[in-house]
C-alpha cells in the first residue's frame, strides 16, 4: 500500500505540473490538441478519485455505500481515459479530414459501459491497509478498456503511413504500459500503479508531440512549406504567364514595326502605329515587374556581375527617358561626372533597371518643368561609389507617405493619379534590388513641388577592361543586305514565324521555316544547308533545347544557332549559352537585337 501512494504522490505532483505547464503557455487549438487537454485533465481527476479511494476506505471501511460509490467512479475514470484516448488515436490516424467526425461507435461503447458500472455489483477486498476492487463492475471496465486498446492497434497499423513516429511512440506506450501494469496485478492486486502508468503516457506525449513549443514549432514549419509551395506555384505561373503574354505581344510589336518602316504609310496611321507599340511597352514593363518582384521573393533573383561602359549605359538612359517624356514641357537637363570610371564591374542590367525605375518615375508624375539626372563618383582604391540622383519639379510626396514608397502595389493618391499607368512594383523592385547590390536609397520631397530620388551603389573599377568602347552614341538600325544568306526560323507558333519572316524580309534572305523540332532534324539530314537558325525552345513534344542537343551530338550542322524564345527572365540568356545556343533573342523582337544578331553572325 505504501508503495502505491508513493507512486501515487509522484504521478500526482508530475501531472500537476504539466497541466500548469501545458495551460498556461499559448498552443495552436487543434482537434488533436483539444483531446490532449482533455486527456491531462482527466489523468489529474483520476489520480485525486485513487486517493480518496484509498482514504475513504481507511475512515470509512469496505462496506460503506459511499466507499463503493467512489470506486465506481474511480473505475469511470479508467473508461474516461481510455475512451479519449482511443479518441485521439483515432483523430491522429485519420487526418485533419476527418477531425469532425466522432468515433460513434466509441461513444456508444463508452456509455452503455457507465451505466454497467453503475448497475453492476462491485467487491471490495481490504486487507492489513491494502485494497483492491473485483466483480463485475471492474469485469466490465477491463474488458472495455482491452477492447479500445485492441482498436487502437488496429487503427495505427491500418494508417501507419499517415501517423509519425512520435505520435506511434505514445500509442506504443501506453500498450505495453497496459500489458505490464495488467501482468503486475495479477500477481500482486494489491499494487495499484495504472494512473501512475497513464501519467507516464502524459509525460511522453507531452515531451515528444504535444509541447505548446514544439506544436508551434511544428505548425510554424508547416505553414512555411505550404507558403514555399504557394510561392512556388506563383512563380510558375507567373513565368507561364509572361511566355503566353509575350508570344501575342511578338506579333504586335513586329507587324507595328513593320508598318512604321512602310513608306507608303501614312503619316497619321504611322503616329497610331507608334502608340500602339508605346502601349505593348508599357505592357511589357507591367509584366517584367510582376515577375521580378516574384523573383524577388522566391529568392531566385541573382546579381550576374560583369564589365560594363558606363557612359554607354548613362548614355541609353537619357535616350530612354526623353522617349518616356514624350510631348510633355519638360526639360530634361544630364549632368554626368568626368571623372566616373568608364569601365565598371557589376550587374548592368540591374544598375540601369534601378535608375531607369527612378527616371520613369520622374517622367511619369512631372507635368512640366524640369527633370535633372546626374551622377557622381566617390573612389576609394579599386572601389567607386556611383552615385545617382533624379530631381523632378512634379507633384510631390507627402512626408507621411514616403514610406508607403517602397510597398508592392501600392500608389500614393490613387484619385489624383488615375491617369498615370503602372502597378506600383517599379520602386519596391528598386528598393529590393539595391538591397541585394549593397546599395541605398534616399528619398527627399516637397508635397506639390517636386522630389528627389538619390541612388548610391559600390561597383569595382575595372583598370584593364576586355569589351569594346565606342562613343558613337548613335544607334545604327541602317537594314544590311544579306542576299546571299540563307535563314532557317523554327517556332511551333505560325503567327511567331510569319512575325519573324516579316522582320527579316528587309535583309533580302532567303528565308524558311520550321514548326518543330522534328522537321529541324530531318531538313539537317537532308543536307539542307542554312547560314543561321533561329529557334524557339518552348516547343511540344521535342523542345529547341533538346533539338540542338541532337543536332550537335549527330553533327548536322556547325554554324549560329540562336534562341528565339519568349522566355525572357533574368538569366535566361545566360542558361541558353550555357546549354549550346550562339546567342538569343527574346521575344517581343527588338529590330535593334535583331540587327546585332545578323551583323555578328552573317555579315562578312
Amino acid at each position: 500500500m505504501n508503495l502505491s501512494i508513493a507512486f501515487l504522490s509522484v504521478s500526482l505532483l508530475y501531472c500537476f505540473f504539466i497541466n500548469i505547464l501545458y495551460f498556461n503557455k499559448d498552443h495552436i487549438k487543434t482537434y488533436e490538441t483539444n483531446i490532449f487537454s482533455k486527456i491531462l485533465i482527466t489523468n489529474l481527476i483520476g489520480i485525486i478519485l485513487e486517493f480518496t479511494c484509498i482514504f475513504s476506505i481507511y475512515f470509512l471501511g469496505a462496506e460503506s455505500l459511499i466507499v463503493e460509490i467512489v470506486n465506481k467512479v474511480f473505475l469511470i475514470y479508467f473508461l474516461t481515459f481510455a475512451s479519449l484516448f482511443n479518441l485521439y488515436v483515432y483523430n491522429v490516424s485519420h487526418g485533419d479530414d476527418k477531425n469532425k467526425k466522432l468515433n460513434y461507435f466509441s461513444w456508444i461503447t463508452y456509455i452503455i459501459s457507465i451505466v454497467l458500472v453503475f448497475i453492476l455489483p462491485i467487491s471490495i477486498h481490504y486487507d492489513d491497509g491494502s485494497m483492491y476492487s473485483y466483480g463485475p463492475s471492474t469485469k466490465v471496465v477491463y474488458v472495455i478498456s482491452a477492447l479500445w486498446v485492441f482498436v487502437c492497434v488496429i487503427t495505427i497499423i491500418k494508417n501507419y503511413k499517415r501517423v509519425k513516429l512520435k505520435k506511434c511512440l505514445s500509442v506504443m506506450v501506453y500498450i505495453i504500459g497496459t500489458f505490464i501494469v495488467c501482468l503486475i496485478q495479477m500477481y500482486n492486486p494489491y499494487l495499484t500503479l495504472t494512473t501512475s502508468m497513464e501519467t507516464f503516457v502524459m509525460f511522453v506525449m507531452y515531451h515528444t508531440i504535444e509541447n505548446p513549443d514544439m506544436k508551434l514549432i511544428e505548425q510554424l514549419n508547416i505553414a512555411k512549406n505550404q507558403a514555399e509551395k504557394a510561392n512556388k506555384a506563383k512563380t510558375d505561373f507567373l513565368s507561364s504567364m509572361s511566355h503566353e503574354i509575350r508570344t501575342p505581344l511578338n506579333a504586335i510589336v513586329g507587324f507595328s514595326n513593320s508598318l512604321i518602316e512602310n513608306e507608303k504609310l501614312p503619316e497619321n496611321l504611322k503616329v497610331d502605329v507608334k502608340d500602339i507599340l508605346t502601349a505593348s511597352d508599357n505592357l511589357l514593363e507591367i509584366v517584367n515587374g510582376v515577375l521580378d518582384i516574384s523573383k524577388i521573393e522566391a529568392n531566385k533573383i541573382e546579381i550576374i556581375n560583369k564589365e560594363y561602359d558606363t557612359k554607354k549605359m548613362f548614355d541609353e538612359l537619357s535616350k530612354l527617358t526623353r522617349v518616356r517624356i514624350g510631348e510633355k514641357q519638360i526639360e530634361f537637363i544630364t549632368k554626368f561626372d568626368e571623372s566616373m570610371p568608364r569601365v565598371l564591374y557589376g550587374d548592368q542590367t540591374r544598375v540601369k533597371q534601378v535608375i531607369l525605375n527612378i527616371l520613369t518615375n520622374a517622367a511619369k508624375y512631372t507635368d512640366k518643368g524640369q527633370i535633372i539626372f546626374t551622377t557622381e563618383s566617390v573612389i576609394k582604391d579599386d572601389i567607386v561609389r556611383m552615385i545617382v540622383s533624379v530631381e523632378d519639379t512634379g507633384r510631390g510626396i507627402k512626408k507621411e507617405s514616403i514610406d508607403k514608397l517602397f510597398t508592392k502595389f501600392e500608389r500614393l493618391e490613387e484619385d489624383r493619379n488615375t491617369t498615370i499607368e503602372g502597378t506600383g512594383l517599379g520602386l519596391a523592385i528598386t528598393k529590393k534590388l539595391l538591397e541585394l547590390m549593397n546599395g541605398k536609397i534616399v528619398v527627399q520631397s516637397e508635397y506639390g513641388k517636386g522630389s528627389k530620388f538619390t541612388v548610391s551603389i559600390d561597383q569595382r573599377i575595372v583598370k584593364n577592361p576586355t569589351i569594346s568602347l565606342t562613343d558613337n552614341n548613335i544607334e545604327v538600325t541602317e537594314t544590311i543586305d544579306l542576299s546571299n544568306k540563307k535563314i532557317l526560323v523554327v517556332d511551333d507558333n505560325k503567327l511567331n514565324i510569319k512575325v519573324a519572316t516579316r522582320l527579316l524580309e528587309p535583309y533580302k534572305l532567303t528565308i524558311e521555316s520550321a514548326e518543330s523540332g522534328f522537321e529541324v532534324v530531318d531538313r539537317l539530314k537532308e543536307n539542307n544547308k542554312y547560314d543561321l537558325i533561329l529557334m524557339d525552345d518552348m516547343m511540344p513534344k521535342m523542345s529547341g533545347t533538346e533539338t540542338l542537343k541532337i543536332i550537335q551530338k549527330d553533327k548536322l550542322y556547325n554554324g549560329p544557332i540562336i534562341a528565339l524564345t519568349a522566355n525572357a527572365l533574368t538569366g535566361m540568356r545566360e542558361k541558353y549559352l550555357e546549354e549550346g545556343f550562339n546567342d538569343y533573342l527574346a521575344k517581343p523582337i527588338e529590330k535593334s537585337e535583331l540587327n546585332r544578331v545578323l551583323k555578328k553572325y552573317l555579315k562578312k
